[in-house]
């Protein structure tokens, strides 16, 4: 059969589909623009697409031909579902596998920008190293503070336990609460959002784009916020009104954020890159050779089960 994948991918996990298919790649590590995903999908059976890539309604009409669609990405908020389902096209993720990677990249920016790590960096490059002084550079302490983990699904899981090791208390807030003994075990309370954002000295997100989520933390709930408090964006930029939170770190109503994903990415709001008490990051969380080999592993695995006939593993619609 004939398929498309859009991104460039590890050669021996290509190899596994150029063995049994027909394969165009994009082989740059540049996104496919849209005009050439609607040529070239439109005699292929198989497409393995990137989380930059905008597979709807019109997209899958053209594609007749499709059997399966393939993300590389656990999320799937770049396809539409139920314009697949309607034509009988499963529609997979790769979940799971970027937990750590994820996990561990919201720790590296909720210290790097409560430390100051960027500011500091930029500054001994500059040759701008002054002398050492008491009050000279400060910053905020991690340990010992209050995490408030906003969706506590895998990740968020994952970076409370890693949380845990530095003495935070953790709060937590999500639509369904855990049971007693998963919080005791994770060390976690429970907490409405207004208790979350107002006591927590490091906000972190993890929760999935939804129509609920989108501008999830917004004016009011920056407000909300203590002055001396850091937010840390790392699931899907939409979830924060990133012009509200520029407003809120020019104005020094928040104290920092650290930033992976953003609400129109790859562009930034106007004005944040200007900014010295948000570090920017180009949505990195799972970008580990290990993560992102496993990633394409998956992405290929679903991939040649959809091909032939079966139900992917990581099946994310219902089909007929």
């Amino acid at each position: 059969m004939r398929v498309l994948v859009t991104g460039r991918l590890p050669g021996h996990i290509l190899a596994m589909l150029e063995k049994e298919h027909t394969v165009e790649i994009n082989s740059t590590d540049r996104p496919m623009s849209r005009e050439q995903i609607l040529v070239q999908v439109n005699d292929k059976q198989g497409l393995l697409c990137m989380i930059t890539d905008r597979i709807d309604c019109e997209l899958i009409d053209r594609a007749s031909r499709l059997k399966i669609i393939a993300n590389c990405g656990v999320g799937f908020n770049n396809i539409d579902i139920r314009a697949a389902a309607a034509k009988s096209i499963p529609v997979t993720n790769t979940p799971d596998v970027l937990t750590d990677a994820t996990a561990d990249l919201t720790f590296a920016l909720i210290l790097a920008v409560s430390r100051r790590i960027v500011e500091g960096d930029k500054k001994v490059r500059a040759g701008r190293f002054d002398p050492w002084a008491p009050l000279y550079f400060l910053g905020q302490e991690v340990s010992g503070k209050t995490l408030g983990i906003i969706g506590l699904g895998r990740i968020g899981e994952a970076v409370a336990k890693r949380a845990a090791g530095f003495g935070m208390q953790i709060f937590y807030y999500k639509q369904e609460r855990l049971d007693t003994d998963a919080e005791k075990n994770l060390g976690v309370v429970y907490a409405p959002m207004e208790k979350l954002l107002s006591e927590s000295d490091f906000i972190s997100l993890h929760v999935p784009l939804t129509a609920h989520t989108r501008h999830l933390v917004g004016e009011k709930e920056l407000n909300l916020m203590k002055a001396s408090a850091y937010l840390v964006n790392t699931s899907r930029g939409p979830v924060v009104d990133e012009k509200a939170l520029l407003k809120a770190l020019e104005n020094k109503r928040i104290q920092g954020a650290g930033m992976d994903v953003y609400e129109n990415e790859p562009e930034l709001t106007p004005g944040l890159t200007a900014l010295d008490n948000v570090v920017l990051l180009p949505h990195m969380g799972s970008a580990t050779i290990e993560t992102r080999t496993q990633m394409a592993r998956l992405a290929v695995e679903n991939l040649l089960a959809g091909l032939r006939g079966e139900v992917p593993p990581n099946c994310v619609n219902s089909v007929q």
